[in-house]
């Protein structure tokens, strides 16, 4: 008898275990009410700066212990809002995602907080033959002429998000593949003190886009190029071992170089290199 009360025993703590388990999996039909609640998430793909409607939005049960902090647990929370970024079907919907309440969508919306929005011109090359999309990072090189009048090329911002293209503020997802498209304007995201530095850049010289990897998150600063370091490159690979050695003139600031071979022929005359301050050029004696 004893053997029986232990056998039963047994099987009702199975049981409870076995019940247990099964609401932590929700594996009953009471399980999920109490261990899941609605959350508000996409139906269909939401536009950056597009208010969103109801019917683009559906509640799904979501575990209680993985609600992110600023989700939604009622569509009239969410609908009127401004979907910030791009939000496609299936994604939850965040605080973080949306515009401010009284938003009233467009570009403006799609500005992060304590930043500024300012256009500039581009063309094929500038705009990285048409592959600066919607959501690309890029760099800003300027190139100008510093007060000596001399050529020079630096970088003036790094990582600076692309906002829109042309009037479009979203790359095309229809193929999931970049697609380039030519345009004469970009918007570009910056803050206030990078919105002054590119306004000034862009009034001394020209500028140039360098696209990047969106996760590349480094910050390298350059000292910038001038003509001379590309003159003295070109000049390090092509220099001889025969090279004569250079004549400086004290009175010009200029020297120059002559070949110690002698002419063949008397009415052929060596030519001189004649280099003053990054210029270099060719002249008879």
């Amino acid at each position: 008898m004893k053997q029986y009360s232990l056998v039963a025993l047994a099987l009702l703590v199975a049981a409870l275990v076995t019940f247990v388990v099964a609401r932590v999996l929700g594996l009953l039909g009471s399980a999920p009410s109490a261990m899941q609640r609605p959350l508000v998430v996409a139906g269909a793909t939401l536009a950056a700066g597009q208010p969103i409607e109801a019917a683009q939005i559906k509640l799904v049960s979501w575990p209680v212990g993985q609600v992110p902090e600023g989700a939604f647990d009622k569509t009239d929370a969410v609908v009127g809002r401004v979907a910030r970024q791009t939000v496609y079907a299936g994604e939850l919907l965040i605080e973080p995602k949306l515009a401010p309440v009284d938003a009233k969508g467009g570009l403006a919306s799609t500005i992060e907080t304590g930043k500024r929005a300012i256009s500039i011109k581009v063309n094929e090359v500038i705009g990285v033959a048409g592959f600066a999309l919607p959501g690309s990072y890029v760099d800003v090189l300027v190139s100008a002429k510093d007060d000596a009048h001399q050529p020079f090329s630096t970088t003036v911002l790094t990582r600076i998000k692309l906002l829109a293209v042309a009037q479009e503020t979203e790359a095309d997802q229809a193929t999931g593949k970049p697609k380039p498209k030519m345009v004469n304007a970009v918007t570009l995201e910056l803050t206030p003190a990078e919105a002054e530095k590119l306004d000034l850049a862009r009034s001394i010289g020209s500028l140039s886009l360098v696209l990047r990897n969106d996760s590349d998150i480094t910050d390298v600063e350059t000292a910038g190029t001038r003509l001379s370091d590309i003159l003295r490159s070109e000049s390090t690979v092509s220099a001889k071992p025969a090279a004569a050695p250079a004549r400086t003139a004290a009175s010009t600031g200029s020297h120059r170089s002559r070949p110690r071979v002698a002419p063949s022929n008397p009415d052929d005359v060596a030519a001189v290199t004649s280099i003053r301050g990054i210029t270099r050029r060719e002249e008879l004696p």
